[in-house]
């Protein structure tokens, strides 16, 4: 069964301390490798990350080295005393010592690192490394040690891997029984909630808004790829943002070809074509100040569920809710509740009340739509559940 990230993150911390190593497991382009670094930035530990695609069993368990070893004492049995080279080994002083040459491992830098610090150890790719690689990591996830280099005992370990249920679509080696037994797997399938909230302040406003109303195009969901075909990924829109945003393309008066030449190579032809058609009429759409601050519902009496569903997340995402609403803007959320679809009513009413100043805002929410209309808030979700059930 695959978890969201928001229960990833709740979890895996504590698989870690305990001392197991953690693979997860997803598609590509979700931010796996996001959540190893989060998850180091909230141990406050140092991320050393290694690609096991691209290693050889030297990479892993280091170079071998030759030191002499020496033994007080006579010669051993199976050395001829007479030996020049025993002989050479002997000191001046007539003790006699036995010089024995024996093979040591140097320790890769990544692993000595890991050895000599805590660390938190990104193991990616793993199910596109090679067999050797992938048996010499049993000792690793094993035993914490490689060739009797132990890790240090606060080093932590994730791996992520494109297998498990997605696997078909990638050219990635299965991982047998015996080395899934080595580590605590989880199947991530994120949502989008997942990526809005992640991506909430990072990238523009008009990216986030295009994604918020047309989720489809967030990313390929189906288990058909067509080859050598672009599809959008979470990664590509992170990427695409970080490319466009900074020319102006999202701004009034910005090159709708450039943005639209940009979004096919990073996003592919549907989502650059929605993408540009939306920019383009994105100066007319509803705002938030338009409804809190100015009252102006009739702007959204064509608005289907979709649209009406899209302003409440965007009020949610923008903090709205956070602070205690003025007289003002309670006055107009309120008349904006009862103007709504049920649904969104009860999502609505579900995001003020989890928000940080619930309380208070319920309570003049309250105020507002008994004044309206006569009736409780209360009175309205039960309308909405009994209607749901009537469905």
């Amino acid at each position: 069964m695959a978890i969201d990230f928001k229960t990833l993150n709740g979890i895996m911390p504590h698989i870690l301390k305990a001392g197991f190593p953690v693979m997860v497991r997803g598609r590509h382009g979700i931010g796996k490798s996001q959540v190893a670094y989060q998850t180091a930035d909230d141990l406050g530990l140092e991320v050393v990350e290694r690609r096991a695609s691209q290693m050889t069993e030297g990479d892993l368990l280091g170079l071998p080295d030759t030191s002499e070893m020496e033994i007080a004492g006579e010669a051993p049995s199976h050395i001829d005393s007479s030996d020049p080279a025993w002989q050479a080994a002997c000191s001046e002083t007539g003790h006699t010592k036995t010089v024995r040459k024996v093979t040591t491992w140097n320790a890769p830098d990544w692993f000595a690192t890991a050895c000599e610090r805590p660390v938190l150890l990104f193991l990616d790719e793993v199910d596109r490394a090679t067999l050797e690689v992938r048996q010499g990591l049993f000792e690793l996830t094993d035993s914490r040690k490689l060739n009797g280099w132990h890790l240090h005992p606060e080093t932590v370990i994730i791996a992520a891997v494109n297998g498990g249920e997605h696997g078909a679509q990638y050219q990635v080696g299965e991982l047998d029984p015996a080395e899934i037994d080595r580590w605590t797997v989880y199947d991530v399938e994120p949502t989008h909630e997942d990526w809005l909230a992640w991506a909430n302040g990072r990238v523009h406003k008009i990216v986030w808004d295009f994604i918020n109303q047309n989720r489809s195009h967030l990313e390929h969901e189906s288990a058909d790829f067509e080859p050598n075909k672009v599809y959008p990924s979470r990664r590509s829109w992170d990427r695409f943002n970080a490319t466009a945003a900074p020319l102006g393309v999202f701004e009034e008066g910005g090159d709708g070809d450039l943005l639209y030449n940009l979004a096919c190579g990073f996003l592919g032809f549907e989502a650059a074509v929605a993408l540009r058609d939306f920019v383009s009429k994105y100066e007319h759409q509803v705002t938030i100040e338009q409804i809190l601050d100015d009252g102006d519902i009739d702007r959204t009496k064509d608005f289907g569920i979709n649209e009406h569903a899209a302003l409440v997340e965007k009020m949610a995402a923008a903090g709205i809710f956070k602070e205690k609403l003025s007289d003002e803007r309670t006055q107009n959320l309120g008349e904006y509740f009862l103007a709504i679809p049920a649904e969104i009513g009860m999502k609505l009413w579900t995001i003020l009340g989890d928000s940080e100043n619930s309380v208070e805002n319920v309570i003049s929410m309250h105020g507002v739509v008994r004044k309206s209309d006569g009736k409780l808030v209360s009175d309205h979700l039960i309308e909405i559940l009994a209607g749901s059930e009537d469905d």
